[in-house]
């Protein structure tokens, strides 16, 4: 704004900005230019602010009368019209009636009406049990999903909300049109947030897959795979192999995997009775399950697939009996008029609670805002499944991988047997191998490409694994090379599956074998040996291929050789191979953790009453500023320094994480940047990071040995002396001895609230992780002793403090109480940095016994929480923050994953994505809270953080007042600002 000419600074009275989507405007009423217009200027773009807060550093007295309005956002809080529902409920009346018009007129034909449910869906067999029985077992100890804690914040905040948001991104635009079994999942939050109970919706529609695929998919698939027993098996094994690693938990992929299942059915059903009322009920089922999920678009490869023989069925009913244009008119429109019904039914739940205009905000925002991947992208999807990290793990790939083994032998099968497999029913076959290939496809378009959406392949790639195990048997093919060859296939297959590491998303993975590499036999690669066994089976096969000519007539046609029988079922071995080391994989993990925290121990205490998952394990420091030992002789700004030589009060290098990132495996999600180092966790003040350089923070303090460094973790420089060991100057070896420090472990240990010894320390700490690599650094030992009344001191033993990853940043090392020497009443640190390069250096405070108190317990569940997306789920207990009206809740607290997960959390949560951290980082401030797993000291849980409001940010609540307006569905509002 230009500077008024000859204007007197008495006239100006009063500055107003008015700041709408389309320009903003700022007046000084009372100046005029030289010509006598208004002193204005305006910016004719959308610059409109995100308000947090309004702060001023002037008193009320000279304010005057100056006021802020701002009209708020608020377009997805919204609730239907007596005029909607009245329409909705018309809707959905009528669809019905035409429903049942259509089964009359489909019953005109005169034929006997067949029973929805056929007997022998209540005829259980072993397979039954054994596949069903595995869902039931792994929907206690199984693994989860990374989107689990995302999908049931966003259904618990719903209620208060009014509508439920994208909680984590997209500047909370509504889950539409794709979500409604978000809406399912938010009603069952009002009875409990368990994780037993919110994924009993999967655990159902496992159920259910299975009973579709044994009772009416593999029996349209011919009398030979009905009645084949391997048959049978194979598909219940390749099933559960997809089925463990996507489906356990509370995203939409179970249902559209069900889905795609009945859609088919229904559509097989009404190619075999010529009726359309299953074609009608398979574009209804299609319908609901694209509104489920973008990938519900492969139901369409079934309406697809199955679309030309009922489109003959349809044309052949309209025109029977019709001698005009004009009643044949009627008669098509009579049947294709409930078809069309079924089909748009789905608008009533994509639109019960939004309306048009906002339905198509959220998606424009989603658009704008990304991911947002197009069809040519699809090879992002398949590389991250071979990606070393959980969305590539070795369990992702069997299933998926399997069922492309499967689809190509099927078509060069039927290729070489004139267009069919033997033995099978042709035309559903051929269905099913399209349906594949088209779903394939048609995932192309998908907006994500994340693995997970690789779960809706479950029910197809087991009626795939049944047709391949008709196919390669015996009877349809009578060369053993062949067999051979596909065994050496399946062989390739788990050698390929064997290169991915054992991962499973943040807690499911605690305890596993192999989590962040490929699984190892006496230090020789599984891969390797399934290769080398790949390998011999092509070379048998080479060996058959050339004596087939020599081999007497009964032995070539028959095959009857026991490598020919070990052949015939390899892909039934090795799917059940693999869903045993699975759910093997579950179980020791869990026992091996016991009593500490695993998946399974949780959901068992959740039978018992106690729902809180992790908030009972995770223990937090209620006392760390209090929590120092005191030195037996001395003061405790000296008692670090008993010998020293090179450690310094700001001996402190930079505490930026190393290149490599933070130790521990990699469980964080496998979106773009999903692995790329980031910022700390908690890198603000008090927090373990915080700005790289020497010295790392500087604090206005000084402390009380003369350090200006800023301690974590809200130790206080009063009384908390440091010393490190990095230097700017010549490079020469350090060492240092602390006093000896007072613990009395026999009296502490009598007190359920001290568990462990903490020692907070810096830079780079030679160490043994949890797998038994070692750790480069500089060392540290903790030395302890019993000291006699008159000062004489007997060593009882010394320590290595465990690794927990994050080096160099400030840190707390725990030592379980338990692994300190019995009589142990004095304690002292030891510590060397030689490192002759100086890009390795140290630093340490005195040791800790804080008091520890659990997570549940510290934050209790009314102070709201910003709980990032993966710990949701372990932590159902906590208040995440409400919003409503487009007015959210300030937290008091954030709860983060672990090291590798925060740094995608930060990026996903952040402010270019439009998630809550693009304003709370505005407003507070985090201040770490030490904090530890129980019985597992050193796993690296996550992180708990409380927020303080920063520098002048606390104000008063504003005057907030509703107005509701009933308006149009088409009626716009101002865009959504994302830039």
């Amino acid at each position: 704004m230009a500077n008024p000419v000859n204007a007197p600074a008495p006239l100006c009275s009063a500055l107003t900005v008015h700041s709408t989507a389309t320009a903003t405007t700022a007046e000084l009423t009372g100046l005029n230019h030289k010509d006598g217009t208004a002193f204005r200027n305006t910016v004719t773009k959308d610059v409109r602010p995100q308000v947090v807060g309004i702060y001023t550093d002037l008193d009320r007295a000279r304010l005057g009368d100056a006021k802020l309005h701002a009209d708020i956002d608020s377009r997805f809080s919204s609730s239907p019209s007596l005029l909607k529902l009245v329409a909705i409920g018309g809707a959905v009346l009528c669809t019905l009636i035409a429903l049942v018009c259509l089964h009359l007129l489909d019953t005109a034909d005169g034929r006997r009406k067949r029973r929805f449910l056929p007997a022998r869906w209540w005829r259980f067999s072993i397979a039954d049990a054994v596949v069903m029985g595995t869902l039931l077992v792994w929907h206690v100890i199984g693994a989860n999903t990374s989107d689990d804690g995302y999908i049931l914040t966003m259904a618990r905040v719903s209620k208060h909300a009014g509508y439920t948001a994208n909680y984590y991104r997209w500047f909370g635009v509504a889950e539409a049109p794709f979500g409604w079994p978000y809406e399912v999942l938010a009603q069952m939050t009002r009875i409990s947030d368990a994780s037993l109970w919110m994924r009993l919706p999967s655990l159902l529609a496992g159920l259910l897959c299975w009973l579709v695929i044994r009772r009416e998919v593999l029996p349209r698939l011919g009398s030979r795979v009905r009645a084949n027993s391997v048959a049978v098996w194979t598909a219940g094994l390749v099933f559960l192999a997809v089925w463990l690693p996507y489906n356990n938990g509370l995203r939409p992929e179970p249902l559209i995997a069900l889905g795609a299942l009945l859609t088919w059915c229904s559509m097989e059903r009404a190619i075999a009775t010529r009726r359309l009322l299953p074609a009608a009920v398979a574009v209804l089922i299609a319908a609901f399950s694209l509104a489920a999920g973008p990938s519900g678009l492969i139901c369409l490869a079934a309406l697809l697939a199955g679309s030309r023989s009922i489109l003959q069925a349809f044309i052949t009913r309209a025109r029977a009996d019709s001698d005009s244009s004009t009643r044949m008119l009627l008669r098509y429109s009579a049947l294709l008029a409930p078809v069309l019904a079924a089909g748009t039914l789905v608008l009533v739940m994509v639109f019960a609670d939004q309306t048009l205009a906002s339905v198509l905000e959220a998606t424009r925002v989603r658009q704008l805002v990304g991911p947002n991947f197009s069809w040519i992208d699809e090879p992002t999807r398949w590389e991250s499944l071979l990606s070393l990290t959980p969305d590539g793990s070795l369990s992702r790939r069997f299933g998926i991988l399997g069922m492309l083994l499967c689809l190509a032998v099927c078509v060069l099968v039927a290729r070489g047997k004139g267009g069919r497999i033997p033995s099978t029913a042709r035309g559903p076959v051929a269905r099913v191998l399209v349906i594949v290939f088209m779903s394939l496809l048609l995932m192309m378009f998908t907006p994500t490409k994340w693995t997970h959406h690789f779960g809706v392949y479950a029910g197809l790639a087991a009626a795939l694994a049944a047709i391949t195990t008709v196919a390669v048997s015996s009877n349809v093919i009578r060369a053993r090379y062949t067999r051979s060859l596909f065994a050496a296939a399946v062989l390739f297959l788990l050698a390929v599956t064997f290169t991915g590491s054992n991962g499973w998303w943040y807690v499911s993975g605690y305890g596993v074998s192999w989590p962040d590499r490929a699984p190892l036999l006496d230090g020789m690669g599984v891969a390797t040996l399934f290769l080398c066994l790949a390998v011999l089976c092509v070379a048998v096969a080479g060996w058959q291929y050339y004596r087939e000519p020599y081999a007497p007539a009964t032995t070539t046609s028959s095959g009857a050789t026991h490598f020919s029988r070990l052949t015939f079922r390899p892909l039934t071995v090795a799917a059940a191979a693999l869903v045993l080391f699975e759910v093997a994989s579950m179980a020791h993990a869990a026992y091996d953790q016991y009593p500490g925290y695993s998946v399974a121990l949780s959901n068992l205490h959740t039978l018992t009453g106690r729902s809180c998952a992790m908030a009972d394990d995770v223990l937090v420091e209620t006392n760390t500023a209090d929590s120092l030992l005191h030195p037996y002789t001395g003061t405790t700004a000296d008692s670090l320094a008993a010998d020293n030589a090179g450690f310094t009060a700001n001996g402190l290098g930079d505490l930026i994480p190393d290149a490599g990132g933070p130790g521990g495996p990699p469980s964080g999600s496998g979106g773009p940047g999903g692995n790329k180092p980031g910022p700390p966790p908690g890198g603000g003040p008090g927090g373990p990071g915080g700005p790289g350089g020497p010295g790392g923070n500087a604090q206005k303090v000084t402390g009380i040995n003369g350090s200006t460094t800023e301690l974590p973790f809200g130790l206080d420089p009063a009384r908390t002396p440091v010393l490190g060991s990095y230097t700017t100057g010549d490079k020469q070896p350090a060492h240092l001895t602390t006093q000896w420090y007072q613990l009395d472990l026999a009296t502490v240990q009598k007190d359920s609230a001290y568990r462990v010894l903490v020692l907070t320390a810096a830079g780079q700490i030679t160490s043994v992780d949890d797998s038994g690599r070692a750790v480069d650094g500089q060392q540290l030992t903790v030395e302890f002793a019993h000291r006699a009344d008159d000062g004489t001191v007997k060593p009882l033993g010394k320590l290595v403090p465990p690794s927990i990853g994050g080096a160099p940043m400030w840190r707390n090392l725990p030592i379980a109480l338990d692994r300190i020497p019995a009589q142990t009443n004095a304690i002292r640190l030891m510590a060397k940095a030689d490192d002759p390069t100086g890009k390795q250096w140290l630093a340490v405070t005195p040791p800790r016994l804080p008091r520890l108190a659990t997570l549940n317990s510290v934050v209790g569940s009314a102070d709201p929480v910003l709980a990032d997306f993966h710990v949701g789920l372990a932590f159902p207990c906590q208040h995440p923050f409400d919003h409503k009206d487009g007015v959210a809740e300030v937290p008091g607290w954030r709860i983060l994953p672990d090291k590798l997960n925060s740094q995608v959390s930060e990026t996903w949560q952040g402010d270019t994505g439009g998630g809550p951290l693009g304003w709370i980082d505005l407003l507070l401030q985090p201040r770490t809270v030490p904090a530890y797993l129980d019985h597992n000291w050193t796993r690296d849980w996550g992180e708990l953080q409380r927020y303080q409001f920063v520098s002048n940010a606390r104000a008063p609540q504003a005057d907030i007042t509703v107005r509701v307006e009933n308006r149009w569905g088409w009626t716009n509002d101002a865009p959504i600002k994302t830039n």
